[in-house]
């Protein structure tokens, strides 16, 4: 049996807790916060631990997920994978690409599984438009249009927009062109945030593809939205329904809306992995990758430029 510790109980880590007791693999609880660790862990019928190094020195366990604000995923899934543990980090993998990078290097030394939560990869309506241009169902596939909108999360303080949610765009049009962008340009502000709160994010592709990424925290209803632009028609989607609009010369088709929860099905890989049963989705290149453009994104604000990106 494959055993799971969850670290992090905060807005996103208590999702985490959910779908991996579902799973029957959730074995421990830690988080700094001991009043809400040890209710967690009743909750969920686990061991409570209130640091990563009391997890590691007293529990038995395979792998851990790490939900903790995005400065400190460096050194707890260094710690971790250094301790022989398999590790899944909620996005951005890490804050710097240098730290990535580090991350990266030692678990191809420890031989360990690594990989970051992006978890539209997981999102059937995403599986269905990956399809459509893997097979060019509608020609090729030329233009991404992205949007996340929503007042903003009271628990998210140290990263901006970009960090926090057009990372989840980025990496989708990452995964949808099978691709990696050649340049950045990138426009920010910050209205109720100590960092960005809205951004709009120009991808420049091979062969003259786009994904044009726009965020903010500043509407007050939520909206998660993609539109796909193929040489013989247009796939707009919802990341929240996962409704399909597909419109072509011969007319419009909605299809009916794949089931299938992203983080249940995003966890599972991450399990079956370690059981050997399934190849991360997710590899940690790829979530290297994201951080390295959202830095680009960063910088093209702070300057004025586009950026031109190597990988």
């Amino acid at each position: 049996m494959v055993r799971i510790a969850q670290i992090g109980t905060g807005g996103w880590g208590k999702n985490h807790c959910r779908v991996l007791s579902s799973l029957e693999v959730l074995t421990a609880i830690c988080d700094l916060n001991r009043e809400v660790c040890d209710q967690f862990a009743e909750t969920f019928g686990v061991e409570a631990f209130y640091s990563v190094e009391e997890l590691i020195n007293n529990h038995d366990f395979d792998a851990a997920v790490i939900a903790t604000p995005t400065t400190t995923h460096y050194a707890i899934a260094a710690q971790l994978i250094r301790a022989g543990k398999h590790v899944f980090v909620e996005k951005p993998m890490t804050y710097k690409s240098d730290e990535g990078e580090k991350l990266v290097q030692l678990a191809e030394e420890e031989n360990r599984l690594l990989t970051s939560g992006y978890i539209e990869r997981f999102n059937p309506a995403v599986d269905q438009v990956k399809q459509y241009a893997q097979e060019k169902t509608y020609g090729d596939l030329l233009m991404l249009e992205f949007h996340r909108e929503s007042r903003m999360p009271l628990h998210i303080k140290d990263v901006g927009i970009i960090y926090d949610t057009a990372v989840h765009d980025i990496d989708t049009a990452l995964w949808l062109f099978h691709d990696t962008p050649e340049t950045v340009y990138a426009r920010s502000g910050k209205i109720r945030h100590h960092h960005e709160d809205f951004a709009s994010i120009v991808l420049g592709f091979p062969n003259n593809r786009v994904a044009i990424i726009a965020s903010n925290w500043i509407t007050p209803v939520r909206i998660r939205t993609f539109n796909a632009i193929f040489t013989e028609g247009r796939i707009g989607g919802d990341f929240i329904t996962r409704q399909l609009k597909i419109d072509t010369v011969e007319g419009t088709t909605i299809p009916t809306p794949l089931g299938g929860e992203p983080l249940l099905n995003e966890l599972t890989n991450f399990v079956e992995a370690i059981q050997g049963k399934a190849e991360l989705r997710v590899k940690a290149e790829h979530a290297l990758n994201v951080t390295r453009i959202a830095e680009a994104a960063i910088k093209s604000t702070q300057t004025g430029r586009h950026i031109e990106l190597e990988f």
